[in-house]
């Protein structure tokens, strides 16, 4: 009977694991205290540049993230790069905003069927993404329909 020899994991194969297990666990923190670095300067600071360009929205499950936006009449837009813009599939979800300091309500729905509509308003969004980046790398647009105040 021959027994088949089972090789040990690489030493390199075993760092590399242990690398991607360090940087899983550390950058949701990283990721946590930066955004809650630039929401509290777009609160102290509303006048500011990063203020200018960036709100802080807040989900129905109260989740809050500071994102670029565009407000145009009574629709802003936000480009979303991470995950949670599936929040906003289906049916979509109502938010509240801080623009500027001023509080806004709304309801979001992400856009995944007109690329033509999403390139129009990201290149009014994000004038300076490069033009050779492809859509899937740009993120997702949501629409928020503001509420009366």
């Amino acid at each position: 009977m021959v027994r088949a020899r089972l090789k040990k994991p690489s030493f390199w194969l075993t760092l590399l694991g242990t690398a991607i297990l360090i940087l899983l666990l550390w950058l949701p923190q990283r990721v946590e205290g930066t955004n809650a670095r630039v929401i509290q300067e777009i609160k102290t600071n509303p006048l500011g540049e990063r203020a200018a360009r960036t709100m802080v929205v807040t989900l129905a499950d109260g989740r809050i993230y500071p994102v670029n936006y565009l407000k145009e009449g009574g629709l802003v837009f936000m480009g979303i790069d991470g995950r949670w813009w599936r929040a906003f599939q289906g049916a979509g979800q109502s938010v509240n905003m801080l623009i500027k300091n001023e509080p806004f309500s709304g309801h979001g729905r992400v856009v995944l069927d007109n690329q033509e509509y999403v390139d129009q308003v990201f290149a009014r969004l994000r004038p300076k993404a490069p033009s050779w980046l492809p859509a899937w790398l740009n993120g997702k647009l949501v629409v928020i329909e503001l509420t009366a105040q």
